[in-house]
């Protein structure tokens, strides 16, 4: 009787440790942080921009790469259709601000973007866009102003930013015939620590501080300027890759947005694929670092693009806009790498930097006067009464 007490216990014993053997083989891996975040945003693109260029290319388009994909709100804090300032800022902040406010909140309070928080965790930071860097939508993340139109204004703060390593785009014209006669190139080279090209050729990519403006202007249409953005983007990661403590790229295909306002189809399609060819640079980068999260979205929608078939017979598509302007249209938001699961449902854009730094294993660190200001953003409400009954 006692031996089969004895085997019946040892038989317990050993139960018990297999159990725990397996819960321990069971437990959950905490997940894989991001070291590295590509933060790129198609100006002016929602799905029927992204349908559209699929539509027109034999080749897989990288937004069918990613494999978690959700819709972002872009409503801005005063208008139901955001501009790029508004959106933007709710972009790169945790806020909804008015149309036409850099940085701001609605009471004109400055706001704390994703690439300042990342500068502040020792991240190197930089921007690649294919308008002038002081725009709306680049502008949203390093400079505080109550007018996107105040280009001069947005130049000497880039200027004089700790927040960039580097930025790459147009609008040399606003550092060196300004209004003013104050010739920024000069003073930040002289006295401001930036090394400052007019070309993507010749780069010192080791150098930890650079500006890229390759054009008075916007940068020329995709057609002309050949593959700038893409090229951009492996500069600015050849350049990035070796920060100690990661990275945080902003990549925007600018033109997408002035291509619908023009209602120019062939720029449209020729814009969003050259922005497909730098998102798939940011991929590639990805794929082989594994540390790396790419999110691509959007501000907002512009030209009301639909596809259609003009006589009804459901055969033969063509592109029909219904707006010079924006739309209210939701966005999309693909994401990719360590905490892309994220990035998933119905979201608001203000709603995307938590989603980044919580990727990244940092606190959602928003600036404190969100707090003490006790926002009061109603919500928009669509007046129906307006729309036109069919």
């Amino acid at each position: 009787m006692k031996k089969q007490i004895l085997i019946a216990s040892i038989a317990l014993v050993m139960v018990g440790l297999l159990s725990a053997c397996d819960n321990k083989k069971e437990e959950p891996q905490k997940p894989a942080k991001a070291l590295n975040v590509i933060y790129m945003i198609g100006d002016g693109m929602a799905l029927p921009q992204v349908y559209a260029a699929m539509l027109a290319t034999d080749d897989e388009m990288t937004f069918s790469q990613f494999p978690y994909i959700g819709v972002v709100d872009t409503h801005s804090a005063s208008n139901e259709i955001t501009d790029s300032a508004a959106g933007g800022t709710a972009l790169a902040s945790d806020h909804k601000t008015k149309n036409g406010m850099v940085g701001m909140n609605p009471d004109t309070i400055p706001v704390k973007t994703v690439l300042e928080v990342m500068k502040d965790q020792g991240k190197e930071t930089g921007i690649v866009v294919s308008c002038y860097v002081t725009h709306a939508t680049p502008a949203t993340f390093y400079a505080k102003v109550p007018k996107r139109s105040k280009y001069e204004d947005i130049a000497v703060q880039m200027a004089e930013t700790e927040n960039l390593n580097l930025i790459i785009g147009g609008g040399m014209k606003h550092f060196n015939q300004r209004k003013d006669s104050i010739n920024l190139v000069e003073r930040m080279e002289n006295e401001l620590g930036w090394k400052v090209y007019d070309t993507l050729a010749g780069i010192d990519v080791s150098c930890k501080k650079y500006a890229v403006m390759a054009n008075d202007n916007h940068m020329p249409k995709a057609a002309e300027r050949g593959d700038f953005l893409p090229r951009a983007v492996k500069t600015a990661l050849q350049t990035l890759d070796n920060a100690e403590n990661g990275f945080f790229l902003m990549v925007e295909g600018s033109q997408i947005d002035f291509a619908c306002h023009a209602h120019d189809s062939a720029w449209m399609m020729d814009e969003m694929m050259d922005f497909d060819y730098a998102i798939q640079v940011a991929l590639d980068y990805a794929k082989e670092k594994g540390n790396t999260l790419v999110v691509v979205t959007a501000d907002h929608e512009t030209g009301g693009l639909t596809m259609i078939d003009k006589a009804g017979k459901y055969t033969n598509v063509s592109l029909n806009y219904s707006t010079g302007s924006h739309t209210c249209l939701p966005v999309l938001v693909c994401a990719y790498g360590p905490g892309a699961e994220q990035f998933t449902g119905w979201m608001q854009n203000r709603d995307i930097k938590a989603k980044i730094l919580n990727a990244c294993g940092l606190e959602n660190i928003s600036d404190t006067l969100q707090e003490n200001e006790g926002l009061k953003i109603k919500a928009v409400k669509v007046n129906h009464d307006s729309y036109q009954k069919n």
